[in-house]
């Protein structure tokens, strides 16, 4: 009978670890942190107070945030939501901002309710990012504030709701005492989770995973906890944390490590850490191309009983930056291919969604970019998700001001009082993503020469986490580096001017201090838009010619360099690491060059007579009155279609990826006979240019000079201009150009030919005006009207041009240089075909077919 007892109780021992293990690996991870955690984006109203989109202003009520306010006439809403994407867009707001009516005092509210089983529990509330100002009340008691718009945050409403009951949470945002130099969106435009605890549970972003050795071997793992007890009793809690191998789809499988337990005491109404150490035999390191990740699971028990469950994804990895050999993972010199990029998608404003992120990133890593820069300021958590998954690098960077604002309302107001606050949230929140392998403290600050107050960011970031080196992005990094600023930093990160480097490379105090090009080229395009006479044709049109070279008389900004400079700089200087380019794609706002935002004059601060030549220039522009509502920087434009810069920047980032492209277009009517330079980007070391089949020449790269073929005096005639590729003297890649005829056809392609219903997952349709041969009519500007069928709707359109007011959320939209785009969201729950179209007067329609399912 004894003999069963033991039987028995092994038995059950057995089945309890084993029951344990496989409920964790049958698990997805959706986020990080407490299982018990739900979305809270449906069933919101919404208003809008203070200054409204035609200009006019509507006072704001008493009482907004009191359960017995009549909510029934505003809006209903999901979130995340942006409600100054909504437009219009209007020619005297400030180009910087969009040209988009972002100033109001936006009033959200939503009841809800909690079980009477959830009574005992701790409730809280979760916002990945409003903007801005935010305060909350609940029940109509107000719980708390959070002003910074990029960071995320959470509230504890335990003390405030009511259980069985009917709850109201109210939430006011106002932008209107928020300046920017960029589109910051308006809204609660990120995600809003409910989550629900133990009195004793692992606090908020309250697990820290580091592996202090690491080796193909062994990798040393150590799991920092943070346990919250909310009862008024000392409690004894038993910490146990198990390692899982994380897959592509989030989904836990087989346990590769099992740490070490430990039992601690928590006080009363206290919180503790708890370090507990362990081994992962022969771990899968995170790399760029092989982004292998864990996950480790936390789990609290008292008496016996599980009261919480935490999870965290990390990877295991090395980095080092050196001011020698540049920068290291995982042993292994890897040079930075990136670009900065605003959190804006587009069409759809600030308002996140991961569909639209997950296009972004792709067509990123296709052009072989394998590093982000976020510009500037903390990112959606998201994003840095999707970044850990697909293998970018990642500079996290708190702010574009610090004390001394670069606007009359920017990030100054708050830094005083919020500073080392948001600084220790964005560190908290972020500081487990193997992405992230740089912190940036500020980008391009007033205080760039100072030292106090550098150190004391610095301080406070090494003090919440000294695994990762420290940088900035510095504009005046002659004048920084010779008062020593940047000594309390890690990395050197120079914006655009890098003439003192040589200077500072021989300086004691910097020689072993790594550089890294934090910000580059600035160069300035429009996709399909090319000029013979430089100016004359854009300044007609606010439009940049697409050539991207500089040349006198060129339209530019006075800080730009081709990117061509910059890789020959990067062949010269290899130890520099490489770049984040000024940037991936075009961004809502800061029109530059047709901007009279006058934070530009920054960039010549210590240079007087710059200084008042550009505020000279910007007065003048300023007059002008340009329509210009979105960036020209981008190497893909708002859209999401590549520029011809694109293939310049995936030639020389894919060295071994067999492609070739041509520019311009080939559809030059008014130019017969005359002058057309040809430009092939390639990744061959050749190539030979053919118009309408007779050769013009066959031309070879100089090695580390020429990163671009060009034919210079190409007499224009219609027909077919093809190059030839080749690489070490065999047929590389070819890339052809073809006169159009009249516009017949509309064309239409998805992204995706299959999305999942759940009311989020996007669709990206691209339309191109085409001729009854196919080719793309390159100049066309026909008037497009997109309707879908089906189980899905019509959310936004675009076309790429910088100067067009059509509203985002208009089905008809004018093609711009033949092309233009739709989004298309499901429906909740319905599944079934979707039939996309797309008419014109005079053209052949087309449709696009995709199917949405669970």
């Amino acid at each position: 009978m004894r003999r069963f007892f033991y039987f028995k109780l092994l038995f059950m021992a057995i089945m309890l670890l084993v029951g344990t293990d496989a409920v964790a690996t049958n698990k997805t991870l959706t986020r990080n942190g407490q299982p018990a955690c739900e979305s809270f984006n449906d069933n919101w109203r919404f208003c809008r107070y203070g200054l409204q989109p035609d200009g006019g202003r509507i006072d704001e009520p008493k009482g907004l945030e009191k359960p017995a306010f009549d909510d029934s006439r505003w809006r209903k809403l999901e979130l995340p939501h942006d409600w100054a994407i909504e437009g219009p867009f209007r020619i005297e707001l400030a180009g910087e901002m969009g040209k988009l009516p972002y100033k109001a005092i936006g009033w959200y509210r939503k009841n809800f309710t909690l079980d009477k089983s959830d009574a005992g529990r701790r409730i809280y509330i979760d916002f990945d990012g409003a903007m801005c100002y935010t305060e909350v009340w609940v029940n109509g008691t107000f719980v708390g504030e959070w002003p910074y718009g990029y960071n995320s945050f959470r509230f504890d409403l335990t003390p405030y709701v009511k259980f069985g009951e009917d709850n109201l949470i109210a939430v006011k945002l106002n932008t209107e005492k928020f300046d920017s130099r960029w589109y910051s969106g308006a809204g609660i435009y990120r995600n809003v989770w409910l989550t629900k605890t133990e009195q004793v549970h692992v606090g908020h972003w309250g697990t820290f995973v580091t592996t202090p050795e690491v080796s193909t071997v062994a990798a040393k793992v150590n799991v920092e906890t943070t346990i919250e007890n909310h009862t008024s009793v000392v409690k004894t809690v038993s910490v146990e944390t198990s390692i899982y191998v994380l897959d592509a789809d989030d989904r836990l499988r087989g346990r590769a490590a099992r740490l070490e337990n430990k039992e601690v005491a928590v006080r009363a109404n206290g919180s503790m850490k708890v370090n507990i150490g362990g081994e992962i035999k022969s771990p899968k390191l995170w790399e760029v191309d092989s982004p292998n990740r864990y996950a480790a699971v936390t789990r609290l028990y008292t008496d016996g009983k599980l009261i919480d469950e935490y999870r965290t994804a990390f990877g295991v990895r090395t980095i080092e930056f050196t001011a020698r050999d540049g920068f290291k993972l995982n042993g292994k010199v890897t040079v930075i291919k990136g670009t900065c990029n605003h959190h804006d998608l587009g069409a759809l404003g600030a308002a996140f969604n991961l569909s639209a992120l997950k296009r972004q990133f792709r067509i990123l890593r296709e052009m072989g970019d394998n590093a982000l820069r976020c510009s500037h300021n903390p990112p959606a958590p998201e994003f840095l998700h999707l970044a850990d998954k697909m293998g970018f690098l990642v500079m996290d960077e708190a702010f574009d001001a610090w004390a001394a604002g670069k606007r009359k309302s920017d990030y100054a107001r708050m830094y005083e009082q919020w500073h080392e606050k948001d600084l220790k949230a964005m560190i908290h929140r972020d500081r487990n993503h193997p992405c992230v392998v740089l912190w940036s403290i500020g980008n391009e600050v007033i205080e760039q020469r100072g030292v106090e107050i550098t150190k004391h960011l610095a301080d406070i970031a090494r003090r919440e986490d000294s695994t990762r080196p420290l940088t900035a992005g510095y504009n005046d990094p002659d004048g920084a580096r010779d008062v020593g600023a940047p000594l309390s930093l890690d990395v050197m990160g120079i914006n655009y001017f890098y003439g003192g480097q040589e200077r500072f490379e021989k300086d004691p105090r910097y020689k072993d201090m790594p550089t890294l090009c934090a910000e580059t080229s600035s160069q300035v395009s429009t996709r399909g838009f090319y000029t013979f006479n430089y100016d004359r044709d854009a300044l007609q049109n606010y439009q940049i010619s697409s050539y991207d070279y500089r040349h006198k008389g060129q339209l530019n900004t006075g800080w730009m360099c081709p990117p061509d400079a910059m890789f020959r700089m990067f062949e010269e200087k290899p130890h520099l690491m490489g770049e984040f380019v000024w940037t991936g794609f075009d961004y809502l706002g800061e029109p530059t060059p047709y901007n009279s935002d006058e934070t530009v004059l920054t960039n010549y601060r210590h240079d007087k007579a710059k200084q008042a030549e550009v505020a000279k220039e910007l007065e003048e522009l300023r007059k002008k009155t340009p329509p210009s509502r979105s960036s020209y920087f981008g190497i893909v434009d708002l859209a999401g279609f590549p520029k011809d810069r694109y293939y310049l920047y995936q030639s020389h980032w894919r060295p071994d990826y067999p492609m070739a492209h041509i520019l311009p277009h080939w559809t030059w009517p008014e130019r017969v006979g005359q002058k057309v330079p040809v430009h092939v980007y390639t990744s061959g070391d050749e190539a030979e240019l053919f118009l309408n089949g007779k050769s013009l020449g066959r031309k070879k790269k100089v090695a580390r000079q020429d990163y671009r073929l060009v034919w210079h005096d190409v007499a224009y005639e219609p027909g077919e201009i093809k190059v030839v590729a080749y690489k070490d003297g065999k047929e590389w890649a070819t890339a052809v150009q073809r006169t159009a005829l009249e516009a017949a056809t509309l064309q239409l392609s998805a992204d995706r030919n299959k999305i999942t219903c759940d009311g989020k997952d996007l669709a990206f349709i691209t339309l191109k005006v085409c001729d009854a041969q196919g080719t793309l009519v390159p100049r066309s500007d026909a008037t497009v009207k997109f309707s879908v069928e089906g189980p899905a709707e019509i959310i936004a359109t675009d076309n790429g041009d910088a100067t067009s007011f059509e509203s985002f959320q208009s089905p008809q939209r004018k093609a711009f240089n033949g092309m233009a785009l739709a989004i298309v969201r499901t429906k909740k729950g319905e599944t079934g075909t979707i039939r996309v179209k797309a008419e014109s007067n005079g053209l052949q329609a087309g449709e696009v077919i995709i199917k949405s399912r669970k």
